[in-house]
């Protein structure tokens, strides 16, 4: 008995020892992998407006859609999808400014497209489901690596790896044969050193749209490596997406005869639609990879450094119908003795990219100061190309290539933050970025050239050097108050397109912006109000103005003056423990100063100059505000949730006949929780989508010609992309 009560002490012993360590590892481990978030995301006491989303936040509001959906009823936040459904080919907009003026970055890795500055959302399908937490910042924000942050910056970070055995698997289905599959498995934490996270997710939708079809895989792996003060983390993830194009909008005419109508992909034999070609596609393959080395020193420094690479593919095929040949650098083709010049084809347009770099940051902490210096370095390499694979008048056609170009887009940047508590509440704010870019575009483009009758040629070879200085105040006080105020230069380069399509011998200069903010926050258990003053002034900026390139696409130019103005009035209240409301709202004014718009004749024969004065800039409603009551009881949840969206221009010539009409729309979700012995949690979800079935458009375009020399002999044409109408989403997710 002695033998094995000596052998059950020790045994305990060693247990309690065992466990004390795994806890202290487990701590340690927990705190070093926040060391990659610290650098780019504004603090409590930063001087800037942002919204938080933590992991919980975002599980409950994951049922399958892009990140945009996730965002729908954030201060200041337009969303919207071609599908009509938020799955596939979805956007966003921050107080009016598209996804190009947008800096996304994951773990500190820019997302944003060297080229065209966007995000293609489905080309990382359900990497809701790998999210850890989110930021989106308004205005200029912090310092980040990649697209200079021209209305917001939306920061977020891959879920942190677990610290124990656990699992996941999630099933959605619902309207438009929406569905979604996944699976995730966390090791925990292994001998103290080591974890391995992985996903496997499938996502599926018919569309509200018609054949705006989605057929999406993804995946997520986390591998990580922890010792002493260092931690060593490998992730790679991305995905397969197949999309149907629906980036055609419909006509008022059209929408009221069929609203889901889709006219991408018709086959048109004479006047009449006979058909719709089955592979009119979107198809790529994206995958990134990051290898992540923080460290902590001691207390007071810490550093982090991630080498990233991503590898992208793909092509979109279009069935299209009456086309010049001309145009793809075809000469005219003998068919049956006759010359054909004009004729239905197949066109397909391939994409390869590679980037990869390094971003790297230290930062220190002391009791009255903080102090980050960052660094970031990418290389951009991608190649564009275009071939004709089939023509109707001609069934023995060989595949013809038309037109390839060549990318190369270095980007280097370097930041110093500082944050020092002067005194008891007031906290001083300061942020200095310096950027290096160049552009070099070289081949042959795919837009037909009038002039010279041959395909665009292009060199262009351009060079930037943006200094970006960011000055702000930040006081507390009578405990749950605050006041701050800032002062912060934005400035970005031109897109792809920016470059593309021009007048010969005219290049669009960078954009500069200053953005001055104040706001007021007061903080409770029971109440959070915020009220935010933005006036971001631009110099340069890049908008449509209704002229032609050579090649005849739609043309930005820099105008001088614009601005954008507003306040941001944001509410939350926490009534009871079991029932909580509250809203924001956005009061706007986004003008740009003596507005000149370019309107063509009806045959393009020439084109007249209008001098507007002082117009509204395109897709800036006046008014975003929405509202949220939420109840929550045992396990059981509802949210309601209701958006609104003012009337907005198609373009920036302010007519009133080229608008998008306002919307109101409301969404309810409901689920239940449920813990058991046997599982962790499984929850229960119904998202009822547009519950009282408005039938909306959230975004569109549209133009002018003139039949006359007046505006009063002005004709517009406006396209719609509606939205779905009632729909449900239902999904069942078992956490183990």
């Amino acid at each position: 008995m002695k033998r094995i009560f000596s052998f059950l002490t020790v045994a305990l012993c060693a247990t309690q020892g065992a466990l004390a360590q795994d806890a202290d590892s487990i701590a340690f481990y927990q705190n070093i992998q926040q060391v990659e978030v610290t650098a780019i995301r504004a603090k409590k006491s930063s001087p800037i407006a942002h919204t938080n989303l933590s992991r919980e936040e975002i599980e409950e509001r994951n049922y399958g859609e892009d990140i945009p959906s996730l965002l729908a009823n954030l201060p200041s936040v337009v969303i919207s999808s071609e599908s009509g459904t938020g799955i596939g080919s979805t956007s966003f907009r921050v107080r009016g400014t598209d996804a190009t003026r947008i800096n996304v970055t994951l773990n500190g890795v820019p997302m944003n497209d060297a080229e065209t500055h966007s995000v293609y959302w489905y080309d990382t399908p359900d990497l809701v489901s790998s999210l850890g937490s989110l930021q989106l910042q308004r205005g200029v924000g912090t310092s980040t690596a990649g697209t200079g942050a021209f209305g917001a910056s939306l920061n977020m970070t891959s879920a942190p790896l677990a610290s124990k055995f656990s699992g996941r698997a999630s099933l959605s289905y619902g309207s438009f044969n929406t569905a979604k599959q996944e699976i995730a498995l966390s090791s925990g934490l292994l001998g103290g050193h080591w974890a391995i996270d992985g996903r496997l997710s499938h996502l599926s939708s018919d569309g509200y749209v018609e054949r705006a079809s989605s057929n999406l895989s993804s995946y997520m792996l986390q591998a990580g490596y922890y010792k002493g003060n260092t931690m060593v983390k490998l992730l790679s993830f991305g995905g397969v997406a197949k999309v149907y194009l629906a980036y055609t909008g419909l006509t008022a005419e059209q929408m009221a005869e069929n609203r889901r109508y889709n006219p991408e992909g018709e086959i048109i034999v004479g006047d009449n639609v006979v058909g719709f070609y089955d592979d009119h596609t979107d198809n790529y393959t994206q995958i990134n990879n990051q290898l992540v080395v923080s460290h902590i020193f001691n207390d007071k420094w810490r550093i982090n450094a991630t080498a990233h690479y991503t590898y992208g593919n793909g092509y979109y095929r279009n069935y299209k119908n009456d086309q010049k040949l001309k145009k793809y650098g075809i000469a005219p083709i003998e068919v049956g003795g006759a010359l054909v010049e004009r004729t239905n084809l197949l066109r397909k347009k391939i994409m390869g990219n590679n980037f990869g770099g390094l971003v790297a940051s230290a930062a220190y902490t002391a009791e009255r100061v903080s102090l980050t210096l960052g660094a970031s370095a990418s290389l951009y390499d991608g190649v564009h190309y275009g071939e004709i694979s089939g023509l109707t008048e001609a069934p023995d056609f060989a595949t013809a290539e038309y037109y390839r170009n060549y990318t190369t887009k270095w980007d280097a940047s370097c930041f110093a933050k500082v944050d020092w508590l002067i005194t008891k509440g007031l906290n001083l704010y300061a942020d200095v970025q310096y950027r290096h870019i160049t552009h070099v575009i070289s081949g042959v483009n795919d837009n037909f050239d009038d002039t010279t009758e041959a395909m665009q040629s292009l060199n262009i070879n351009r060079h930037y050097n943006f200094f970006n200085p960011k000055l702000g105040l930040h006081y507390s006080f009578a405990r749950d108050h605050a006041i701050y105020a800032s002062a912060a230069v934005g400035q970005k380069e031109p897109t792809r397109n920016n470059f593309t399509d021009i007048r010969k011998g005219e290049y669009p200069t960078a954009e500069k912006m200053l953005d001055i903010e104040a706001g007021y926050t007061y903080n409770t258990k029971v109440v959070a109000l915020g009220i935010n003053l933005y006036y971001m002034m631009y110099r340069d900026q890049l908008v449509q103005t209704g002229e032609l390139s050579d090649t005849g696409e739609s043309l930005s130019r820099n105008v001088p003056d614009s601005y954008r103005r507003g306040v941001e009035l944001s509410l939350a209240v926490n009534a009871t423990k079991w029932f909580s409301l509250g809203g924001n709202a956005t009061l706007s004014q986004n003008h740009i100063k003596n507005y000149v718009d370019y309107i063509y004749y009806a045959d393009y024969s020439d084109v007249v100059a209008f001098e507007r004065g002082r117009t509204t800039i395109a897709y800036s409603p006046s008014v975003i505000a929405g509202t949220f009551f939420d109840f929550h009881t045992h396990g059981f949840a509802a949210r309601l949730s209701t958006r609104y969206v003012s009337k907005q221009y198609l373009t920036n010539g302010q007519y009133e006949d080229l608008t998008l009409p306002r919307y109101c729309v409301s969404d309810l979700d409901i689920s239940y929780t449920l813990h058991t012995k046997k599982v962790e949690k499984v929850r229960f979800g119904v998202k009822i989508g547009n519950l009282f079935n408005a039938k909306y458009c959230a975004s569109g375009y549209g133009y002018s010609e003139l039949n006359g020399d007046t505006l009063a002999d002005r004709s517009s044409w406006a396209w719609y992309f509606p939205q779905a109408t009632i729909s449900a989403l239902g999904n069942v997710t078992i956490h183990f």
